[in-house]
């Protein structure tokens, strides 16, 4: 489906990549039920709108949530379980009613078992993400904002990499438990 035109020029969907990393873990909070108190480190979007990255720390997570609402479309991996439960901690608008692409709940739905962004990478493009979300706690609590923001940049790069992938050509690979590379279809629009 050709997207809608005004005066013959396409009118471009604004897709915002998005993903944070926290101050604090699930154990430092009292466990999963309290995403909330986690704190956000630093946040990551890519904007095809502006057509780079921003970085924002905490004390810039109003702009990244005015960002996030301006979007026509935001797109992560596992943002509506944990990503907009965590930013929950400083709004009281809720998250979830922006228009959302989750790409773990597609996946999930799908294939009745939960993937991991780096399963997916690798499959797909022969790449693994360069650290974990405990690394970076780890990195905050030494005070290394920059080794966070790199590593999220590369987690925001990887999310959009694999949802172009999975807009051009409708399928995604993933290894299963077992290490054999896998195949699941999608239908995600640009």
């Amino acid at each position: 489906m050709a997207p809608p035109r005004i005066h013959g020029a396409p009118v471009m969907k604004t897709i915002v990549y998005f993903d944070l990393e926290t101050q604090k873990s699930a154990e430092d909070v009292g466990g999963w039920d309290h995403i909330s108190r986690m704190g956000m480190s630093i946040g990551v979007t890519y904007s095809t709108a502006r057509g780079d990255y921003r970085i924002y720390g905490e004390k810039q997570v109003d702009e990244l949530i005015k960002e996030l609402q301006r979007a026509d479309l935001v797109v992560g991996f596992n943002n509506l379980r944990f990503d907009y439960e965590v930013l929950h901690g400083y709004t009281t608008f809720d998250l979830r009613q922006l228009p959302t692409l989750d790409m773990l709940v597609e996946l999930q739905n799908t294939l009745q078992h939960r993937l991991s962004l780096d399963s997916i990478a690798t499959a797909t493009f022969g790449v693994e993400k360069t650290a974990e979300g405990m690394q970076a706690i780890h990195w905050f609590r030494e005070g290394k904002l920059i080794e966070i923001a790199e590593y999220c940049c590369y987690d925001v790069k990887l999310t959009k990499l694999v949802h172009e992938y999975g807009c051009q050509y409708r399928q995604l690979h993933y290894h299963n438990r077992f290490g054999k590379k896998m195949t699941v279809a999608v239908s995600w629009e640009v």
